[in-house]
């Protein structure tokens, strides 16, 4: 037999989760079955379970004496790591590409191909019927491997116990305001050319770092704009959150540090200070803490243990670090967040927090 396709799916219902994987083997024609291949792999996550079914049809293919491969797969991540664009970074990852590599080099070629979820759709019912599987299963014949069993979590330093919620804290990338450095709160400047090149840069290391479960955004154009480029390397919708809005700066919005300090000099000397004053028409960084908290709790309830990648905006994302923190007010006034950056914050069951990355921008 000389040449294959090769479709392949995974998944996980709550990242990490029940996951289970599928594959299946077409002639070169994609009109024949030639091979099936599911099984559900116990609690692990999506990227683990494309993984799994990348492996699990690369050795169908293998047995039946496939001299050519094509790989057709919906998840970006796998097919840009498989296909030597992206590095692979993540621990559970490095043993899971190996093994693919290694059977992919048992074949004369192997090609990978991205293709949208609704072209993979017979791997992805393989794959869900798997996760059915895993959700309803209470022993199983063996412990699930190394590679897909999650990390052991305990306490560790911090005194938080369970698996936290890890917010991925990415800011937009540059608009014209930011670059006349004007206030910039509930208006809706587009990125520039450079605001878009940022948003692809962050949202190439956002994929090589893989295993994120949802993207939620501020519903502003300039955060959604940077959102759906992370979200189209994830494969992952955009989901809007309007929590993550910007502070309402009022009658400020678009008037630079000094035309704002000029029309009310008084009442901008105590907004610098004071997280309780508002801009003339505007929202005080007290109220953009009240919801951001309700925010932070949304989420946490909604993707309890997932790594989630938040888009937003320099306020919010600050006072998801200061309530991480657990610092007071000055914080907001002192730390800096260029645009594009990605800062981390883990928010655990019990109430704990910890911060672990501000202002990286290390992929611009």
């Amino acid at each position: 037999m000389s040449r294959v396709v090769v479709e392949a799916d995974g998944g996980s219902r709550g990242n990490p989760g029940p996951a289970g994987y599928g594959a299946v083997v077409f002639d070169a024609d994609r009109e024949a079955v030639l091979a099936e291949r599911s099984a559900s792999i116990g609690r692990a996550t999506n990227n683990v379970a494309e993984y799994q079914g990348l492996i699990a049809g690369l050795t169908a293919a293998a047995e039946l004496g496939a001299d050519e491969v094509d790989v057709r797969m919906d998840s970006k991540l796998v097919v840009e790591q498989m296909s030597g664009r992206w590095k692979i970074k993540h621990p559970d990852m490095i043993p899971l590409a190996a093994r693919a590599r290694e059977l992919a080099g048992g074949f004369s070629r192997v090609e990978f191909t991205w293709v949208p979820r609704a072209e993979n759709a017979y791997a992805d019912r393989l794959a869900n019927e798997a996760m059915d599987g895993a959700a309803s299963a209470t022993t199983g014949s063996e412990p699930p491997s190394s590679a897909s069993a999650p990390p052991a979590k305990s306490p560790g330093w911090t005194g938080a116990v369970g698996t936290p919620t890890r917010m991925l804290l990415l800011r937009h990338g540059q608009t014209p305001l930011s670059v006349e450095r004007r206030y910039s709160g509930r208006g809706n400047p587009p990125l520039t050319e450079l605001g878009r090149a940022q948003a692809r840069a962050a949202a190439r290391r956002i994929g090589e770092r893989g295993n994120v479960a949802a993207v939620v955004s501020s519903p502003l154009g300039r955060a959604r704009e940077t959102a759906e480029a992370a979200a189209a390397v994830l494969g992952l919708p955009v989901t809007v959150h309007d929590g993550l809005l910007e502070t309402d700066f009022g009658k400020w919005e678009g008037l630079t540090f000094r035309e704002a300090a000029q029309r009310d000099p008084d009442l901008h000397r105590r907004w610098l200070g004071d997280t309780s004053v508002r801009p003339p028409g505007g929202e005080s960084f007290d109220e953009v803490r009240g919801r951001l908290a309700a925010v932070r709790d949304d989420l946490v309830a909604e993707y309890g243990g997932a790594n989630l990648l938040v888009v937003s905006h320099v306020t919010p994302i600050k006072t998801l670090l200061q309530m991480a923190l657990d610092a007071g007010p000055s914080l907001l006034y002192r730390l800096h967040l260029d645009l594009a950056s990605l800062s981390i914050a883990e928010f655990y069951p019990d109430g704990g927090a910890a911060v672990r990355l501000v202002n990286d921008t290390s992929h611009l």
